[in-house]
């Protein structure tokens, strides 16, 4: 089964995405076409039942298993407001990735949600999911299916920055220390907001969802591909910035899978 049309949702509060420039990119490497289209719940003109929906999948303990909460009015308006101006000022909001993902997946309409059809959906919302070996939430940079989602604020807090950065933070904290100073210190080290190489790592992140949506695989072992799963901010520039391309297994893949659409 081939994907015969992409649809991007957009996210205007963060513009480094580039989503013009993405979909070209799409276009060209997948040779499918490729539609921008305003932020998600814009676009379907999602109200307060969504926002409702939204605020009750919030995450409050990292170390429970999803539960949804009967939200609060203010919780619920803050969602709704959200819509179409979603900053990612502020403190940060954990959001169960999977119930996210349910609630935009029923909002698709019937005649948009076949297989061929791939909906890719950014947000600056941090979606995390549950995991069962530690019996905790980890914050997540991408989370696959269809439709699948590219959280900018995941990219951001999910891969570690370096392990010196934490301890040097620590030490400067308990001194009661300006921070500003250690951000210098390992600036180019990690991804930080509205970062201007955002359009480059998004591509990584986009081929993910795609190769993951084709071949129920989204990763690759090697750190040279943009396939890789980064835990770590470096190995995320490595595979991204640094090199930016598929390793030859996965670009074999890609051109096999386009011979036989």
């Amino acid at each position: 089964m081939k994907i015969s049309r992409i649809f991007l949702y957009d996210e205007p509060s963060v513009p480094e995405i580039k989503t013009n420039d993405l979909a070209k990119f799409l276009e060209e490497t997948l040779d499918v076409p490729v539609q921008v289209r305003e932020d998600f719940f814009t676009y379907f003109k999602s109200g307060k039942d969504i926002a409702y929906k939204l605020a009750s999948s919030r995450v409050f303990d990292p170390y429970v298993p999803f539960e949804p909460h009967t939200p609060t009015e203010e919780e619920i308006h803050f969602e709704e407001k959200s819509f179409g101006n979603n900053s990612e000022s502020g403190n940060i909001v954990l959001y169960d990735g999977f119930e996210i993902q349910n609630i935009i997946k029923n909002i698709i309409p019937e005649e948009e949600s076949s297989y061929d059809i791939f909906h890719l959906v950014f947000t600056t919302r941090l979606g995390c999911t549950y995991d069962c070996e530690d019996y905790r939430y980890h914050g997540r940079a991408v989370i696959c299916s269809n439709p699948s989602l590219i959280s900018t604020t995941g990219i951001i807090e999910a891969p570690a920055k370096p392990r010196a950065y934490y301890i040097i933070m620590q030490h400067s904290i308990s001194q009661g220390l300006n921070l500003d100073a250690l951000k210098d210190q390992f600036r180019g080290k990690f991804l930080e907001y509205h970062d201007r190489n955002l359009d480059k790592v998004i591509r990584g992140y986009a081929l993910q969802a795609i190769f993951y949506h084709l071949t129920s695989e989204p990763f690759c072992d090697s750190k040279d591909c943009m396939l890789y799963n980064a835990h770590w901010q470096e190995e995320l520039i490595h595979a991204q910035i640094d090199l930016g391309k598929l390793c030859m297994n996965h670009q074999r893949i890609l051109e096999s899978s386009k011979k036989h659409e």
